[in-house]
């Protein structure tokens, strides 16, 4: 937990010294109220005392408990600031560092996992700074003044004191014991809460259209339960504390009242101070039992807050696989060639290679399709040139640049990407579309239009209440499948890439529009080299070169005729879709 105090400014260093000192006056003067409270008690009991002496006591009293109250206030200012900017600053670093992770480290933590630590565990360690500190702070001092207090009044009631604190720290160890083993179970709960919540709601439609709604009101009904009985037991255990700590200190109060009256009653002199030394050890032993009390808070919230912070740590310390390279623009002078040598990948950790030996070149204009079977590899292959992943063996060459020595940001700035899967941002066409940047200032709408013209979805979009500042719902739940294609063919369009790549993105789009598109892209995009991933052979049976995968190899590279001739896979795939005639044609 201490790491994460890394992200803390030396002002805000200074802010927890002022804040110590702080509650050091706070209690100081908190402490001086049993002092005036003795001096009374001697006035009343002493004959010729003066109004105005027992006023003056009774005054000093009412300033020391204003003057602890505003500490209080101005403590507990400073403390909700300083956690507020530890929240602030470590939710940043930690979205931060979400975004450097690789494909496989970002799957390492599931989403639900990663939206916990984001926010109720950084709760959790605000509410330590919060209310921790204060805790841990105030605590110790009040029961380091109150011990100096009350040293060398009576060695009776200081053994029963002690005695009593011994009992209250003996009952918190063994529940803490008990219920640390629930705290760490309960954020690993809280995980799978929101894993199942969103779940649910990512899939309402097909829990929808499979009736399954019992089925997911019972996950989510043992994933609720079991959350919510770890909460209970732990709340439980720990709510004995609050009975305990008034059973302690009433029986302190009743042993301190019951050995001041034999001590009272075998004095011979001074029995008036011996009185009043018990009212203020009275007064001085509860403070001290409620300050071990006030300390056993902490130690319920920070087992958790460990966890909490462990967590954090875990994403944090994550080491960045892909490094960042120097280049961003090459010296070779090439624009938008592709060049794979020699290329081979595996999974971290997996056996077996996805891509074996692939080796192909994509000059400036060309376009190269890539075909196959499902489990390929063909997505794999384009990851590989966007940086989604590092080649195991070989080079991924762009413009004459290996991919690895490039700054990520110049690499992918070259390159318009549409996933196979269209993702759509909670906003407007507008800003979906230009959405990114290529190095220079956002599309501006002339440009989006035209992109859209491109993409064949300027006449939906037109047709939308506010066109282009009409809402793309998160997801694009609110526009079709076809639609939320065109949108991200239209949005790769608008960076104006000297790249293309399109994995598997006309897949939802009917036979006209999947024509009426690549028409008008073969025209917009003929300086810019493109790299088409499709299942559907009349999609990429124009392009200069197709490459045919099967099983990680590069079985078959050429034309959609040389393949025809000399390429079993590739002859197989495109008879499945269509006819012999149709194919000559």
């Amino acid at each position: 937990m201490l790491k994460l105090f890394r992200y803390y400014k030396p002002k805000d260093w200074l802010l927890f010294v002022a804040v110590a000192l702080l509650i050091f006056a706070s209690v100081w003067i908190e402490l001086l109220m049993p002092d005036y409270m003795a001096n009374i008690t001697k006035l009343v009991q002493t004959e010729d005392s003066q109004m105005s002496d027992i006023l003056w006591n009774g005054g000093m009293m009412l300033a020391c408990a204003a003057g602890s109250l505003i500490l209080a206030v101005v403590v507990s200012y400073i403390l909700s600031k300083l956690a507020a900017t530890f929240s602030l600053v470590v939710r940043k670093a930690l979205f931060d560092k979400v975004e450097e992770l690789d494909l496989d480290q970002a799957n390492k933590f599931s989403t639900s996992s990663l939206i916990t630590r984001t926010t109720n565990d950084i709760t959790q360690l605000q509410m330590v700074i919060g209310m921790g500190t204060m805790m841990l702070l105030r605590a110790p001092i009040t029961v380091t003044v109150a011990i100096t207090k009350i040293v060398g009044k009576s060695w009776q009631w200081s053994t029963t004191t002690a005695i009593a604190v011994v009992i209250l720290l003996s009952f918190i160890a063994t529940s803490i014991t008990i219920v640390l083993p629930r705290f760490k179970k309960m954020q690993k709960f809280t995980d799978r809460l929101n894993g199942v919540t969103r779940e649910n709601l990512t899939g309402i439609r097909v829990v929808h259209a499979f009736n399954a709604e019992s089925y997911q009101e019972q996950k989510f009904t043992q994933a609720n339960s079991d959350l919510t009985e770890t909460q209970l037991f732990t709340q439980r255990v720990m709510s004995l504390l609050s009975p305990m700590m008034y059973l302690i200190m009433e029986g302190v109060s009743l042993a301190i009242y019951f050995i001041g009256a034999f001590l009272v009653d075998g004095a011979t002199t001074d029995k008036l101070d011996i009185f009043s030394d018990m009212i203020v050890f009275s007064t001085y032993a509860m403070q001290i039992i409620i300050s071990f009390l006030v300390l056993s808070g902490i130690f319920i919230i920070l087992p958790r807050a460990q966890v909490s912070a462990k967590r954090i740590n875990e994403v944090l310390d994550t080491e960045i696989t892909i490094k960042n390279g120097t280049i961003k623009e090459p010296e070779t002078g090439l624009v938008g060639t592709i060049e794979f040598k020699n290329v081979s990948f595996k999974y971290p950790d997996s056996q077996d290679y996805m891509l074996k030996n692939i080796s192909f070149k994509a000059k400036q204009g060309e376009t190269v399709a890539i075909v196959g079977s499902t489990g390929s590899g063909k997505t794999t292959l384009v990851n590989l040139i966007e940086r989604f992943y590092d080649a195991t063996d070989g080079e991924v060459i762009v413009d004459g640049v290996n991919v690895k020595d490039y700054k990520q940001s110049a690499l992918r700035n070259r390159i318009g990407y549409v996933p196979q899967k269209a993702v759509m941002f909670d906003a407007s066409v507008l800003e979906n579309v230009s959405y990114g940047d290529n190095g220079r200032e956002k599309a501006d709408e002339k440009t989006v239009k035209k992109a859209l013209e491109v993409a064949q979805g300027k006449d939906f979009v037109e047709k939308m209440a506010k066109k282009y500042k009409s809402h793309i719902a998160q997801g694009g739940t609110n526009v079709s499948g076809g639609q939320r294609q065109r949108l991200a063919i239209a949005r790769a369009i608008a960076r104006d890439p000297e790249i293309y790549i399109f994995d598997d993105s006309f897949s939802a789009l009917d036979f006209k529009t999947d024509a009426k598109l690549r028409q008008a892209l073969k025209e917009y995009t003929k300086d810019s080299t493109s790299l088409i991933v499709a299942q559907r052979i009349g999609t990429i049976m124009h392009a200069d070169q197709i490459l045919v995968l099967d099983d990680g190899k590069c079985v078959g590279k050429g034309t959609h005729k040389e393949l025809m001739k000399n390429c079993p896979v590739y002859k197989q795939i495109a008879l499945s879709q269509l006819t012999k005639q149709e194919l000559e044609a």
